[in-house]
């Protein structure tokens, strides 16, 4: 038997702690059973003004609020399958998502109506609208755990965002990992303040802490950062949620000598992208609290593996697998590499995807006998803890956001006179990585860097966009043809 779904959990939850803050905004409180209240408001509008009925896909493109919580768990619980939505994306980017998994409606905000205005073939709904009062109870069609629950898209190695296809069994296995290798209870606070529609905080912050009934002190931005520590100090968070770059800040900010004292974080958390070694021991002595890093992925809902909270933390490894969770380093052929040797690292567990939507080619490439083949490399060492060698083989990370190379080259390519582009990473102080493009041109023509910039800002969301466009009478090859970007590497 099944154990009941994060959703049923916090359900639960609810109904025996309607008193309890549950978000913590600004000076705002908001408790479970404002919060129960709200979702439910919020269902009734979707089901009567947009018919929104089970196995319905609603979009979510709302920033960090929690409206984006009512909205979520509103279209959870009617039965609908939720699609959050970057924020940062442009329109031809959101067209591509709206069109690929068909959406019933997108729940949006004017504030980013120049990303919505061009919009087809789906119903757009403003977010203010869903708080308007409305009588009688909605429809909760029960779920089970193989139902689907949310699509999260990836930036893709062909050029176009796929889907992941993603379970309430696969969150719900994830949820309680997570719940059981962080000690979380119903006493804990803990921070949001990166991107809602990131599978890292839809996970850990929200559907982990509303399944066990402890209290997200959500944050509207982390600019200044001053700001965003005091509101953690004033509402007692006690775990700290991030990416690397929020901790190489913290642990080079100068502070009061106070502020370790007063801070009521019992642990930190970096995910989503790798952190540096020389942070995690700069961190470590200057806060009274653990970092715990962490690695997964979106197709695994998305947690894998943390530095354990009770036991030896090993610098420079993501940890040992969570509960449940298989991991282990293949060889080419398929099959596990001794101990210490690089390979790709494969996952199994109950909270693997069921693959991409509409895309049968690449969900065969990345589940394969019962594994996921993740295209990250690593090793492991003798006591299992796991080491990232290589993210993906050519995807960097820009401020802990996932960019293939090759979806901006397909834009490139697309600009008049461009003959051929590569685009390669480059380290980045402020973002971890950045990306630098290379540019040939047909015979007999140029191309102004400044226009290439532009209509590449048109179609890319911004962290995507490179930071430097070079111009070059031909990009070099290795010996089958390929353009060598390990050349063009030498020349930054």
């Amino acid at each position: 038997m099944h154990p009941p779904t994060f959703l049923a959990q916090f359900a639960q939850v609810a109904a025996t702690h309607p008193r309890k803050v549950a978000i913590f905004w600004g000076t705002d409180r908001i408790t479970y059973r404002q919060l129960r209240e709200q979702i439910d408001r919020y269902a009734l509008n979707l089901q009567h003004r947009q018919g929104l009925a089970k196995g319905d896909r609603v979009g979510l493109l709302l920033k960090n609020s929690p409206q984006f919580i009512y909205a979520l768990y509103a279209a959870l619980e009617s039965g609908a399958t939720v699609v959050p939505i970057n924020t940062f994306l442009k329109t031809p980017e959101i067209q591509h998502i709206v069109d690929d998994c068909r959406l019933t409606c997108l729940v949006t905000e004017h504030s980013l109506r120049d990303s919505t205005a061009g919009l087809q073939r789906v119903s757009l709904v403003d977010v203010q609208h869903l708080s308007h009062p409305r009588e009688g109870t909605p429809a909760r069609p029960p779920v089970a755990a193989s139902d689907l629950a949310v699509i999260i898209y990836t930036s893709g190695t062909t050029g176009k965002s796929k889907g992941a296809l993603l379970t309430y069994g696969n969150f719900t296995a994830n949820v309680q990992s997570c719940i059981a290798a962080l000690d979380e209870t119903h006493r804990d606070r803990i921070t949001l303040l990166l991107p809602m529609f990131h599978s890292f905080m839809l996970t850990v912050c929200i559907f982990t802490s509303l399944a066990v009934g402890a209290g997200i002190v959500l944050i509207k931005s982390v600019q200044p950062f001053k700001l965003a520590l005091r509101e953690m100090i004033r509402n007692r968070a006690t775990i700290l949620v991030g990416i690397p770059q929020l901790f190489q800040a913290m642990a080079q900010a100068k502070l009061p000598f106070w502020l370790p004292w007063v801070l009521k974080i019992r642990l930190a958390i970096s995910g989503a992208a790798p952190l540096p070694r020389e942070t995690l021991d700069v961190f470590e002595r200057k806060y009274r609290f653990p970092l715990l890093e962490g690695y997964g992925l979106s197709e695994a809902a998305p947690v894998v593996s943390f530095n354990p909270l009770h036991g030896t933390r090993k610098a420079g490894s993501v940890g040992l697998p969570l509960s449940g969770i298989e991991v282990k380093i293949f060889g080419d052929n398929g099959r596990e590499v001794p101990t210490g040797e690089v390979g790709e690292i494969v996952v199994r567990g109950p909270n693997v995807m069921l693959g991409y939507y509409n895309q049968p080619d690449e969900s065969s490439a990345a589940l394969r006998n019962g594994w996921l083949h993740t295209g990250d490399m690593g090793k492991k060492d003798s006591d299992g803890y796991i080491y990232i060698v290589d993210r993906r083989k050519e995807m960097f990370l820009v401020r802990g956001m996932n960019v293939y190379p090759r979806e901006i080259e397909e834009v490139l390519y697309t600009f008049p006179n461009v003959h051929e582009a590569a685009v390669i990473a480059r380290r980045d102080d402020k973002r971890g990585e950045s990306a630098v493009a290379f540019i040939s041109t047909n015979e007999g023509t140029t191309v102004d860097t400044a226009s290439v910039l532009k209509y590449c800002r048109e179609r890319l969301a911004d962290y995507k966009l490179p930071r430097e466009i070079r111009i070059v009478d031909k990009l070099p090859r290795t010996a089958t043809g390929k353009i060598a970007k390990l050349e063009l590497k030498k020349l930054l």
